[in-house]
């Protein structure tokens, strides 16, 4: 089985490099996306000893949603530039893992379609607010009538970031046949939206979207504790430490590092982290620093783009076998079990 790192490079001799690096890609010097790897491999683990836990239990249970392992699918977009069958293929392995796959508002295929793919799926929609309040009203509707479970809002994303492998490479639109499809309106290409990022998003949003719906909401992109513990007040049902795959702003914070921090500001909120998660080790860093699970992006679309729904599905158990091996090591039963003495900086 191949590791996540070998299914990034099966995936890069396979997609066209323009695709390959904006699925690799991060904001400005490119600081933010090494640092989030780099950190969690600065971090050790410190296992106890002569435990005696012959079975171990990964799952966890999120919003009222189970997951049979602490590791949900990131919010990831244009997956129909990776493989064929896109987002379809990705929601198959991930029903097959009984994980939550979080749909992107930037699917290559819509999210009703997504839903209708694999019944069984468990799934969240992340959500950028749109100025329009009406059409992001109606995107609400579409993912709660896909039965999604949970809202997740990007927060971190007032503009988009300076992506240069992107402006270098000339990439700005999808090929032809390819489209957002969760901002189409009617059945005509022509009457698809680009999603706008807008500056005057606010707290006043976010109240709004808990008058719109009564799907627990989820801020995705919380660096500072200040924002934590506002988010707290807001009456959010949790939270996502995340920068953007270091796709946004760059030099901001490995997401392992502001991780405890935003923990323990938020009130007792579950929190989640993605960000360089690579090996079933960094799962367990996260966790032992207050995480409630994670979510892994990059690696799902080298999975999809080096072999399709097998390689989503390969992904996904590589990454649950060595967080089950890394529980071994550790001396734990649980994912439950860690707590920050098992992490030295």
């Amino acid at each position: 089985m191949r590791t996540l790192r070998e299914y990034e490079a099966v995936a890069r001799e396979r997609l066209d490099p323009v695709h390959y690096d904006y699925f690799a890609g991060g904001a400005g010097d490119e600081v933010t996306l090494r640092a989030n790897e780099a950190s969690l491999a600065r971090l050790a683990l410190l296992p106890r000893i002569l435990r005696g836990g012959a079975r171990r239990e990964l799952g966890v249970t999120l919003l009222g949603t189970g997951a049979s392992m602490p590791v949900l699918v990131a919010p990831t977009a244009f997956h129909r530039l990776a493989a064929p069958d896109g987002e379809r293929a990705t929601v198959r392995a991930v029903a097959a893992a009984d994980t939550i796959m979080i749909v992107s508002m930037a699917a290559t295929v819509a999210v009703e379609d997504i839903a209708a793919e694999a019944p069984d799926a468990k799934l969240w929609f992340q959500l950028y607010v749109q100025p329009d309040l009406a059409f992001t009203e109606a995107i609400v509707r579409r993912a709660e009538a896909a039965g999604c479970r949970a809202l997740v809002v990007t927060v971190d994303s007032p503009a988009l970031g300076r992506r240069e492998r992107d402006g270098r490479n000339g990439f700005h639109d999808l090929p032809d046949g390819l489209y957002c499809e969760n901002l189409r309106i009617g059945d005509s290409p022509g009457h698809v939206r680009q999603i706008a990022m807008s500056p005057e998003i606010s707290w006043e949003h976010i109240a709004w979207l808990r008058d719109v719906t009564e799907l627990p909401i989820v801020l995705k992109g919380v660096l500072r504790a200040e924002d934590a513990r506002l988010a707290a007040g807001a009456g959010v049902a949790g939270l996502i430490v995340s920068n953007h795959g270091g796709r946004q702003l760059d030099t901001v914070p490995a997401t392992i590092d502001v991780l405890p921090e935003v923990v323990d500001a938020a009130g007792g909120l579950p929190v989640l982290m993605d960000g360089g998660i690579r090996r079933g080790t960094d799962v367990l860093k996260a966790l032992a620093l207050g995480a409630s699970a994670v979510a892994i992006g990059r690696p799902v679309v080298w999975g999809l783009a080096a072999e399709g729904e097998q390689g989503v599905k390969g992904v996904l158990e590589r990454i649950r076998d060595e967080v089950d091996d890394a529980l071994v090591q550790c001396g734990c039963a649980s994912v439950r079990d860690l707590d920050r003495t098992y992490v030295r900086c």
